[in-house]
């Protein structure tokens, strides 16, 4: 395993596990280093293309790589072991993460590393924002390296939190009492039920407003500094103690999909320290699952009728270009239906 570094001028060395950060520094130092893979993922998957990346380091698109193409999931232990063996990845490598908007997608994929078991996996503390800023270069060269033969574990869940789980806390007054807390990372407008999406975000949205009950707003940019490394561990135990959020609870960290939430279970759970912390995905309590639940005032929905037969030519020759999501959705259906002839739009621009 590579050596860490971290940086004690920021206060690094006071997080419970401050080896879990590298700084841009080591991470220049370490191109080149064969015991290291640097891997980018972004919220923007066209800038490791376009504006270029850090020399060496492979890009890992959270559309194409790392989701199941059928369930709404992450990819299974198989896909992930050859996804790794790809980008030339042994058991023992050392893979630093980095990415856009404060690590966000970065601490996203971090968290997927470590549902799986891998040992040695850092964050480099900045990401994208304080490698430009220090003027650091890039380069559009793809590196290429041998694969290798990735043994993965089995899912570690004690990471993952599920909707059963949430609903078990508010049914036995967990939260309420103390004894839990729910950690609502989104936007302040998505937790009050102003938005039912993030800002900016608008084909994303939840299909109900406001939050779990009991959960405190945290938004989990809070946790950065405008340089994009993260704040100091007073400044962070000050931030969720504030609002409850100590060591001694059993802590979910929840948003819509589980990628705002991963950068705060990171927070909490390695540069905090707290012992029993978890992240909701798709498939947990996040937004997308959650608020699909019907109220407890909804009524019984009626049983979906068949489809009538469509034509098989030119099914989206007519779609309003730039309606994005609508046309997603309905390429995806016809997917499912196994309508050989249709085309998607979004790109007709």
């Amino acid at each position: 395993m590579a050596d860490t570094a971290t940086d004690t001028a920021t206060g690094a060395a006071a997080y419970a596990h401050p080896d879990v950060l590298v700084t841009t520094a080591w991470v220049a130092e370490h191109l080149n280093d064969p015991s290291v893979r640097i891997v980018e993922a972004d919220e923007d998957p066209l800038l490791y293309e376009a504006i270029g990346h850090i020399a060496n380091a492979v890009k890992l698109d959270w559309h194409t790589d790392v989701q199941d193409p059928v369930r709404r999931d992450f990819v299974n232990k198989a896909d992930f072991e050859a996804l790794l063996s790809r980008y030339g990845i042994g058991n023992e490598t050392t893979v630093v993460f980095y990415g856009d908007k404060n690590n966000w997608y970065a601490a996203y994929s971090y968290w997927l590393f470590k549902l799986y078991g891998h040992q040695n996996a850092r964050l480099m503390n900045g990401g994208r924002t304080l490698w430009e800023a220090e003027n650091r270069p890039y380069t559009k060269d793809v590196p290429q390296f041998a694969s290798t033969s990735y043994i993965a574990r089995e899912a570690d869940l004690s990471i993952r939190a599920f909707r059963r789980q949430v609903e078990s806390l508010l049914e036995n007054n967990q939260v309420s009492g103390g004894g839990a807390a729910l950690v609502d990372v989104r936007s302040p407008d998505e937790y009050t039920g102003k938005l039912v999406h993030m800002i900016n975000y608008p084909q994303e949205g939840a299909s109900r407003g406001g939050h779990i009950p009991g959960a405190q707003s945290i938004p989990w940019a809070t946790a950065a500094n405008p340089d994009g490394t993260f704040k100091s561990a007073e400044e962070l135990r000050a931030i969720y103690g504030g609002k409850g959020v100590t060591p001694d609870k059993e802590v979910f960290a929840y948003c819509r999909i589980g990628e705002r939430s991963s950068h705060t279970w990171f927070v909490l759970q390695h540069l905090l320290g707290f012992p029993r912390c978890a992240t909701t995905t798709a498939r947990g309590p996040s937004g997308a699952i959650w608020w699909a639940r019907p109220s407890p005032k909804a009524k019984k929905p009626d049983l979906i009728r068949p489809m009538r037969p469509m034509r098989r030519r030119g099914i989206l020759s007519r779609w309003p270009i730039g309606d994005y999501p609508r046309c997603a959705a309905f390429v995806f259906v016809c997917g499912i239906l196994h309508l050989p002839r249709y085309q998607d739009t979004r790109h007709m621009r």
